[in-house]
Parts: structure tokens; sequence; C-alpha cells
């Protein structure tokens, strides 16, 4: 069960540790599976893996490193569902001017993991000028994705409901397949448009040669469906439920692969973060990429943040604010 509480110990810093007093945090579809006990950990916890504000207190290593209290800092680390976290040196990154705090927060868990799913995760199984899928363009981390997919020179095919079309227009997208009958609603009613057949008449009966898929089990058979000769599933999410055990057989027709990738093994080191995170700063301050904001919920609301998120109505990053 998820609770707000008022009395909370304020964290020390311990080695190589700094003390962020948070402004925000970053709200993604992996708390929801934290909260829900589909992914465990010990209880009782502190939720949240992304978080931003300034640097309350430094330890001796920290300030070695050039880190000093007030500085701006953005990081992905457990327990930013509060006023204060303690944060390894490994995780913090500096918010570089230019970026506000609700941008860099954006940029984190969904900027990051749209960076590997378009950069790695594929395993170069996809070239420029080749056709690339992706589920729920108008939603976090896939708008994303459907952005650096283009700077990656793929011809991209975008699937939205009708209530998220305009924001999936603006993404500049070769193709968008949009679900008439799911606008509005949770991930329950994925057959309202024939997306196979769409993406067939798209590619010249050829497929695509990746799939990202972040919707899970209400997409997975239209996945594995639309992808061509050697094409590879990228399953990332849950949003509509965990894809259900299925026979390693559906794979054969077309000697496809199947990966289900997580972000922590493409950031696992911090010159790998940097660089990934770079990237998207300087994406952004660019002007390359366009960051949405949907909503700002209190930290006392979470619980309530959470269930818009997973009705499927969001257009963009939620935040918690911090008071």
């Amino acid at each position: 069960m998820l609770q707000y509480e008022t009395q909370y110990p304020v964290p020390e810093a311990d080695p190589n540790e700094v003390i962020v007093k948070n402004e925000y945090a970053g709200v993604n579809f992996i708390d929801t599976y934290y909260r829900s006990g589909l992914y465990k950990r010990e209880l009782p916890f502190i939720l949240g893996q992304e978080g931003g504000g300034t640097i309350a207190a430094v330890s001796e290593e920290a300030a070695n490193a050039g880190f000093k209290v007030g500085d701006r800092v953005a990081y992905m680390e457990f327990g930013s569902y509060a006023a204060y976290t303690a944060v390894p040196l490994s995780k913090i990154i500096s918010v570089p001017d230019g970026i506000s705090m609700e941008t860099a927060l954006a940029c984190m868990t969904q900027g990051l993991t749209a960076h590997y799913l378009t950069t790695s995760a594929h395993a170069d199984l996809v070239k420029a000028g080749e056709w690339c899928l992706i589920h729920s363009v108008g939603s976090g981390t896939c708008q994303w994705a459907a952005q650096m997919a283009k700077l990656r020179g793929f011809k991209v095919i975008g699937t939205c409901s009708n209530g998220k079309k305009a924001i999936a227009e603006s993404l500049g997208l070769d193709e968008l397949i949009v679900l008439n009958e799911f606008a509005e609603k949770s991930y329950s009613d994925y057959g309202s448009v024939d997306v196979v057949g769409r993406v067939m008449e798209i590619t010249g009966k050829q497929g695509v040669k990746c799939v990202i898929d972040g919707v899970g089990k209400a997409a997975a058979d239209i996945s594995v469906k639309c992808l061509a000769l050697r094409g590879i599933w990228i399953s990332f999410g849950n949003a509509s439920g965990a894809v259900p055990p299925f026979s390693i057989l559906n794979l054969v027709g077309k000697s496809a692969y199947l990966t289900r990738p997580k972000l922590g093994d493409y950031i696992s080191t911090h010159e790998e973060l940097m660089e990934r995170v770079t990237d998207v700063f300087d994406w952004v301050k660019e002007g390359k990429l366009k960051v949405f904001v949907d909503q700002i919920f209190p930290l006392e609301k979470a619980i309530d943040c959470h269930n818009y998120l997973e009705s499927g109505k969001s257009r963009g990053k939620l935040l918690l604010k911090v008071e």
C-alpha cells in the first residue's frame, strides 16, 4: 500500500554520497510495478527512482569531486518520493544552464530509456533508412523514442490513441496509425485498427526491422506479426500488463529476435550514463527534441498520479512536486 508520511528522518551522506533536497520526483510506469508488487522490493521502502533539486549536504569525497551545497542536480536512484534523498556520486548529474529542473527530470528515466532503445537495444539490426514501429508514441518514453529514432535516420511508424493524435503528429513521424477506439481508455483494446495490415501496406509487405514496445500484453502478438525477416522485437514495458509466456516457436517464421532490456544495464558505468545524458541534454538545448511535461501533482497526491498514468491518459512526463 502506498501511503504519505509527514515525519521522516533526513538521511546523512555516507562516503561517496550527496544529500539532495528534492524539488521534483519523476513518475514512471516502473513505479507502478514496484507499488503493485509486480517487481519485488523488501518492504517498507520509499518509492521513486529519479529526482532533482539542489544539493543540501556533501560527503568529503563528493566535495573533492567538485560538488557543493546549492548545486542543481538530477539523479536516478531509489527513494525520490521524499523531501531528501541520499544519492551516490555515480548517479548524480549536474543540470546545465538553460535546462529547467522539470525538463531535466523528463530527460532522466524516460529520455535515457528512449536513448538506449534507439541506439543500443536493437543490436544494430535496424539501419538508417529502414522501418521501425514504435507503439504508443503519444505518451511518455515513446514520444522521446520516436524523435530519437528519426535522429538516427530510421523511418518511423507510430501508433497512438485518437486522444493523443495531435501530440503524435508533432513528432515528425513518417507514418501514424491512430487507434480510433483507444481514445481516453486504458490499454484494453489494441485491436480497434488492423495495425499489422497497415504496417504491411506501408512497408510493401516486408514488415519492420524493429518494434519498440512499451505496451506489453495488449500489443505483443501485433509486435511479432509486424516484424520483417530477422527483425527484433524490443519489449521494454508492461503498460497494459506483462507479456504472458509464449512459445519461442512464434519467432521461427521470420527468424526473429526478442529482447527484454532494462535501463540499468545500459547505464552500468558512470561513463556510459554521462554519454547518454550528454546526448539527450544537447539535443534538447539544440531544439532537436520536444519535451512534453503533462502534469505536476503534489507529492501527497502520488496515488492520484499513478492512477492517471495507469489510465492511459497521460500525454507526457508526470512529476511530483516536493514542497
